[in-house]
């Protein structure tokens, strides 16, 4: 258990049998009686938010959480196929607990994933991702203008915004946290 001196912006606690992280914390001491712990918490699963309010003699739980790398396999319709490469045991996650995430993810790729009471509510891919550019068109002789970008798809069909001198077949690095254009690592 969590006492209400341990939160903190970050921190994974369970409130009514649910997953929830703080994603804002002001701490509140009136000049008279207790001090109050505001916080702005996020559901882990639903993703819906709520303001609570804890006095600092409150005990919050703490969740159930594990966190475990994966190795990506294939797609299955709805599902997405990953294996513990410890155990060998395949794990089938749900479309919707990968979001976009989906359009980053490349055969033999390991991820964490961040399981509540063994159901897997989070996917963490690493940081950047290179793909090919698949359909873009040329840029402009001589419009030099900063941060001017075009529109520019990948491999599976996701579009990105690009500087004006990356073209088709040029491989890409994307930032899958943003799911933005970071650099180009080499031309066609």
């Amino acid at each position: 258990m969590y006492e209400a001196a341990d939160l903190r912006k970050g921190l994974k606690i369970e409130i009514d049998g649910e997953p929830y992280i703080v994603t804002d914390f002001d701490f509140c001491k009136p000049g008279k009686g207790q001090a109050l712990y505001r916080c702005k918490l996020k559901n882990m699963i639903s993703g819906g938010t709520t303001d609570r309010t804890f006095r600092s003699v409150d005990k919050i739980g703490r969740p159930d959480l594990v966190e475990r790398k994966l190795i990506y396999l294939y797609d299955e319709g709805d599902f997405f196929v990953f294996q513990d490469h410890e155990t060998y045991e395949d794990a089938r996650i749900p479309e919707s607990v990968i979001g976009n995430n989906k359009y980053f993810l490349d055969d033999n790729m390991e991820c964490s994933v961040l399981f509540y009471r063994e159901r897997p509510i989070e996917i963490t891919l690493p940081f950047f991702v290179e793909k090919k550019i698949t359909e873009t068109e040329p840029g402009a002789r001589g419009d030099t203008a900063t941060n001017v970008t075009k529109p520019a798809k990948i491999e599976n069909g996701y579009e990105i915004q690009v500087p004006l001198f990356v073209n088709e077949g040029d491989i890409v690095r994307i930032d899958t946290r943003t799911g933005e254009y970071s650099d180009r690592v080499s031309k066609a």
